[in-house]
């Protein structure tokens, strides 16, 4: 039986003689195992601790030689073995939860010297160099042949880079990787990613570029990548439209979408409040939502994107008089910030309110609006603009929505009164 962590051995008898413990621990694989005693010259159960600089390991006798255990750190992957003879203290860090728990107790039953039997114990040997180096970070493969098929990711990567492989699917075993930050899947041919992504708890950064996605999952968007992730790159793929959960990605600085087929972006993009640096050139993108206005960007770069040339005058109204009962009460919800979810109302109205519109009076409308469009200069919403068209412009149409017909002639008057047509 063995554990990969980091191992700090301290001898609680050099303060008796004025000396202090160096305090820092150093990779180890600390192993349990049959070993002759050369005393008794019988096989009794030791834990070897073997480091880089000593791979033929430190020998520690187990049966009725523990003092006590100190595991109230356990579910950090911290724990620290007392043993009598000689007197040190075995403290061990950066382990992997369960591997820890099942390392203690088989320390225990070695202590107890009873049902040894029933572990699958070897002779102790030396360990190999690779099994005592530096935990690794980070992790580049961009060739095929250089993808691991027998052997598992390094559980300590932060950072990993797998490009070029022709990857179809996301490797099941990159989502046992928890302390990975940076997650890189660039040129592949990946069609749809797992949900279970979103249990990846420290990743800031997912990149997608060429690769073939046509979905982004509600699931992910309301995974813990809400909390984390900063960075997210999916450009160059196939999708057509996100989700409107999309916008519980709060965490997002830099978001690339640039080479799709996206029609629209989602309504609620100003909850995105961190948001810093948008692409999304070369899409089908005739309008932008109304809340775009709202957006506080450092870049933004639209070009290439089918855009209308917009007139305040040419509306879509969808409206009835009086409001239906259902628009009245989802409009009181929204603008009196009611909490609401499908355990509370059915599920469908829960959807109409994820993509509720903001009138430019500040109040909300849900499925009965009148819809116009409006040119707006993109430099009011970014400090850099790429330009939107070979013509050297920035202006872009963004839509307007209105709660009734009061707001949108005080608007039309506004447009009049400025010489807009």
């Amino acid at each position: 039986m063995k554990l990969q962590c980091d191992v700090e051995v301290v001898n609680r008898m050099l303060p008796t003689y004025g000396l202090k413990n160096r305090g820092k621990g150093a990779r180890a694989v600390l192993s349990i195992g049959r070993h002759v005693d050369k005393t008794t010259q019988r096989h009794n159960v030791y834990l070897m601790i073997c480091t880089a600089k000593d791979r033929t390991g430190s020998k520690y006798k187990l049966k009725e030689n523990i003092e006590t255990f100190f595991t109230r750190f356990v579910e950090e992957g911290k724990a620290t073995v007392r043993l009598k003879e000689p007197a040190v203290d075995i403290s061990l860090s950066k382990a992997d939860v369960n591997s820890l728990k099942n390392f203690l107790s088989a320390a225990r039953l070695a202590h107890r010297g009873n049902d040894m039997d029933s572990l699958p114990l070897s002779t102790l040997t030396p360990v190999r160099a690779r099994d005592v180096e530096k935990p690794k970070k980070k992790l580049t493969i961009v060739s095929k042949k250089d993808y691991p098929l027998t052997s598992n990711f390094p559980y300590s990567l932060e950072q990993l880079q797998v490009s070029y492989c022709k990857l179809s699917r996301v490797d099941m075993r990159m989502l046992s990787l928890k302390a990975l930050r940076r997650l890189d899947l660039s040129n592949n041919n990946i069609k749809k990613l797992p949900d279970t992504i979103g249990d990846l708890g420290c990743l800031a950064e997912l990149i997608l570029h060429n690769n073939h996605l046509e979905t982004f999952s509600e699931a992910l968007c309301l995974s813990s990548l809400q909390r984390t992730l900063q960075h997210l790159d999916l450009s160059q793929n196939r999708l057509q439209a996100l989700p409107p959960q999309f916008c519980q990605l709060r965490e997002l600085i830099n978001l690339k979408m640039d080479n799709n087929g996206l029609v629209w972006l989602p309504f609620r993009i100003s909850h995105l409040s961190k948001l810093r640096f948008l692409s999304a050139a070369h899409n089908q993108l005739a309008l932008l939502p109304g809340d775009f206005r709202k957006l506080t960007l450092e870049n933004l770069d639209m070009f290439g994107n089918p855009f209308v040339h917009p007139n305040p005058l040419d509306h879509t109204i969808q409206l009835t008089f009086p409001l239906t009962l259902q628009e009245m009460a989802a409009r009181a919800v929204a603008n009196l910030r009611i909490p609401y979810g499908p355990h509370l109302i059915p599920a469908h109205l829960c959807q109409d309110l994820e993509v509720a519109k903001t009138c430019d009076c500040g109040r909300t409308c849900v499925n009965y609006y009148i819809k116009t469009a409006v040119s707006m200069n993109l430099h009011l919403v970014s400090h850099t603009v790429v330009l939107v068209d070979d013509m050297g412009g920035t202006d872009a149409p963004v839509q307007h929505h209105f709660c009734s017909l009061s707001c949108y002639s005080e608007f039309l008057d506004q447009c009049l009164q400025r010489g807009l047509r």
